[in-house]
């Protein structure tokens, strides 16, 4: 088993019973290393608070199993607003908006492509490519990777999503009163 998967193994009870949702785990350095866990909100928002509240719940965790040989940082994020799709989830909850992805291998002599996320169709990640009539379907693990493409209606709908989870949880009281 790779070190991400025992990783995610670990780490993915820990996230789920803080309430949040893993999107990713991810090892980056040489020798000084970052792990980087990548987590969400079910509503897909995640605020600095909820980050440090997650990291908090994961180091002893991560401390006792000492998973990763030598020092590491621990670094703790939201997907963040252009956000990668690494699940077949993520393809299917993120519908309908621009992406780009990158194949692992050559797909009618190319690898990465442009377009709209269009789900899920049996277990494939459904994506019509700009310029293509018809919808590509791909294998999940040909996808090397996929992240939304930033625009304004993506970036109003994820300021109204966060405004709407802090007036429900009531963090826009908290951060006023302090």
């Amino acid at each position: 088993m790779l070190l991400e998967d025992r990783l995610v193994a670990l780490i993915e009870p820990v996230v789920n019973n803080a309430g949040f949702e893993l999107v990713r785990v991810r090892i980056t350095g040489g020798q000084k290393k970052t792990l980087q866990v990548m987590a969400e909100r079910p509503d897909r928002t995640m605020s600095a608070e909820d980050c440090a509240k997650l990291s908090r719940a994961l180091s002893p965790v991560l401390d006792e199993a000492d998973p990763i040989e030598g020092n590491y940082n621990l670094e703790v994020s939201s997907p963040g607003i252009d956000r990668p799709l690494v699940r077949l989830k993520d393809f299917d909850d993120w519908q309908g908006w621009p992406a780009k992805l990158e194949l692992n291998r050559l797909v009618e002599g190319r690898k990465r492509f442009k377009g709209v996320v269009a789900g899920v169709d049996e277990g494939k990640v459904a994506f019509d490519i700009e310029g293509e009539e018809d919808t590509a379907l791909f294998p999940l693990e040909w996808i090397a990777s996929a992240q939304l493409i930033l625009t304004e209606e993506l970036i109003r709908q994820t300021m109204k999503a966060d405004k709407e989870t802090r007036q429900t949880t009531g963090e826009d009281e908290m951060e006023t009163s302090q």
